[in-house]
């Protein structure tokens, strides 16, 4: 499971240091990645915290292509981790 968290916090990080991402974007994905990592909650709490941003990071309009499909990977992760 740790893997799995450190796999996704890495994509997330890839995302939030994209400069060819607008800035609202790269925002969003650095406040999922510190919802996943905050230790307070239960991982499945965390998973479903940080799928909820990218979700809305994911319906913007601005979003390039590359980037929404990295978002969508990114919550195809969570899902797993959310359901352990």
């Amino acid at each position: 499971m740790a893997d799995k968290i450190k796999q996704i916090v890495d994509a997330m990080t890839m995302l939030s240091e994209d400069t060819s991402v607008p800035r609202n974007i790269r925002k969003g994905a650095t406040d999922a990645k510190g919802r996943l990592l905050d230790t307070k909650d239960a991982p499945d709490v965390r998973a479903a915290g940080a799928i909820n941003i990218l979700d809305d990071l994911a319906n913007d309009p601005n979003v390039p292509l590359h980037a929404r499909t990295l978002i969508w990977q990114i919550i195809s992760q969570l899902e797993t981790v959310a359901k352990e």
